[in-house]
């Protein structure tokens, strides 16, 4: 934290660097980077144990399992892509969703208490892996001069306008599209941890101060914020996956 010369340790950008944990062959692990490899691990785990063994009578693992397969197939990948069409992406768009989730979820664990998302690399990488699915299932699906004509969203019946929607599809698509998957997801995470430390290091530099009342009222926004955070986290990784199935529908569709 940084003292802004009145006592305060108001948090900041500082708040979101991290020193070194530990180094393996040369290369330097913080805390972020363990909470990633944490949350790689828990939903491989997770999903291990519910259907690495799978029984025709569930058991509690595989119910909670299915549960959440199951909303992820039929509440999103169905409903945006189509029964036929998506189900193959099911796999991906699960691990997409879980993965997301877990690493937002941090922010409200104890000792953990950091949204990886919050660091942009994450949220970029997961966005580039469905931009590349995207843009290479579109020239797949419609050839290379189809391709270019549902990404740029070509259509002669567009008339005189057609050069200017063909220019703004184009940047809106191959550069807009991925930077605000990405970002939608990391300014939702940075924003709310933020706002997480400054009530939680509020109430206790009010405390601190003898300011009792006032350290109360901020104490019940940290909770309130830990129970709006825990709603945030959620919807972003639905947001996050729901967009990237509207992205594969609009590839394998006609126009986009």
């Amino acid at each position: 934290m940084a003292d802004n010369g009145c006592g305060f340790p108001a948090p900041g950008l500082h708040s979101f660097l991290f020193q070194p944990l530990f180094t393996v062959g040369g290369y330097e692990f913080n805390k972020v980077m363990l909470l990633a490899l944490v949350t790689s691990v828990l939903v491989v785990a997770f999903f291990w144990a519910a259907f690495g063994k799978a029984k025709v009578v569930p058991g509690k693992v595989q119910m909670i399992g299915e549960a959440g397969y199951d909303f992820v197939r039929r509440g999103i990948v169905y409903e945006t892509i189509g029964k036929r069409e998506g189900e193959k992406y099911v796999p991906l768009m699960v691990s997409i969703f879980f993965f997301v989730w877990i690493m937002n979820i941090w922010s409200v664990i104890p000792l953990a208490q950091f949204p990886v998302s919050s660091i942009i690399a994450y949220p970029i990488v997961l966005a580039l892996i469905v931009y590349v699915i995207w843009v290479s299932l579109t020239f797949k699906r419609h050839g290379f001069v189809g391709g270019w004509k549902n990404i740029t969203g070509y259509d002669k019946q567009l008339g005189p306008v057609l050069p200017l929607v063909v220019v703004i599809e184009f940047f809106s698509n191959l550069l807009v599209r991925p930077f605000t998957h990405a970002v939608r997801l990391f300014a939702n995470m940075f924003a709310g941890h933020l706002m997480l430390v400054m009530f939680t290091v509020a109430s206790w530099y009010l405390l601190n101060s003898y300011m009792i009342p006032a350290a109360g009222v901020s104490f019940a926004m940290t909770m309130a914020m830990i129970v709006f955070e825990l709603f945030v986290q959620a919807v972003q990784a639905y947001v996050f996956v729901l967009l990237a199935c509207s992205y594969i529908q609009g590839a394998l569709s006609e126009s986009h």
